[in-house]
C-alpha cells in the first residue's frame, strides 16, 4: 500500500507535507478515497513549528484564550499559541491549550478544564477536518460549556458547510481526486473493492 504514497509539500514552506495513499480507507464517519498522513506535522519539531507559524498568519487577527487540540495535534497548539501570543490581536495572550474527552464525538470537560472555556475565545485545532462532523459537534461543545467558537484550524480539509471560520494548510485543491463517502452509499464498496486500512486519529491499520 505504502508503495502508492507521495508527499505533498505546502507552497508556503516544505517544511511542512502531507504523505496522501489512494485506496480504500475506513474512517469513523465515512469511506474515503485517500489516506492523509499527518505524522510529520505531529510529531517532527522543525513540521509542528513551521505549520503553527503558518495558521498564525491567518489567525493574526483572531482573539484566542484558549486551544482545544483534536487528533494529537498538542504539540502544533502550543507553538500556535506561543506564535498568536507574539503579536496581532492575541499580543501578550496567556494563551491556553487543551486536550478534551471526545466521547461519541460529544465533547467532555472535566470539571478542572470547564474555566478555560467558559466565557473564552476559543479555537479548534485538528489535523483533518474532512466531513466537518466532529468539529461542529465540538464547537457545539464549546458553547454548551459557555465558550465561544471562535475557528477551526485544520492541517487538511474538506469542504462542508461551517456557522464558524475554517482555516486550512492543505485542501481539496492539493487532492483533486479525493473523495468521502457514507458509510451505506460508498462505490467503493459497492463495486466490491476490498478496504485497504481502517484510519483514526492515530494513523492507519493496514487490513490483511
Amino acid at each position: 500500500m505504502e508503495k502508492r504514497a507521495y508527499e505533498i509539500f505546502s507552497n508556503i514552506n516544505r517544511s511542512v507535507s502531507i504523505t496522501v495513499i489512494p485506496g480504500h480507507f475506513a474512517t469513523k464517519h465515512s469511506h474515503i478515497s485517500h489516506c492523509v498522513d499527518m505524522t510529520k506535522v505531529k510529531s517532527q519539531l522543525s513540521s509542528a513549528k513551521a505549520a503553527a507559524k503558518m495558521f498564525a498568519g491567518m489567525l493574526i487577527s483572531t482573539p484566542v484564550d484558549t486551544i482545544i487540540s483534536l487528533d494529537r495535534m498538542k504539540m502544533v497548539g502550543a507553538y500556535l499559541a506561543e506564535e498568536l501570543s507574539g503579536g496581532g490581536i492575541n499580543r501578550g495572550q496567556n494563551i491556553s491549550v487543551i486536550s478534551p474527552e471526545i466521547n461519541n464525538d460529544k465533547m467532555l470537560l472535566r470539571d478542572n478544564f470547564i474555566p478555560y472555556v467558559r466565557h473564552k475565545h476559543v479555537l479548534i485545532l485538528t489535523a483533518s477536518a474532512s466531513t466537518g462532523l466532529t468539529v461542529e459537534s465540538v464547537a457545539e461543545g464549546v458553547s454548551y460549556y459557555g465558550g465561544e467558537p471562535v475557528g477551526v484550524a485544520a492541517v487538511f480539509g474538506g469542504k462542508f458547510e461551517s456557522h464558524i471560520p475554517l482555516v486550512t494548510l492543505f485542501g481539496m485543491e492539493n487532492i483533486p481526486d479525493y473523495q468521502s463517502y457514507s458509510l451505506v452509499d460508498c462505490p467503493l464498496c459497492k463495486a466490491g473493492a476490498k478496504v485497504d486500512a481502517v484510519v483514526n486519529s492515530y494513523g492507519y491499520s493496514k487490513i490483511l
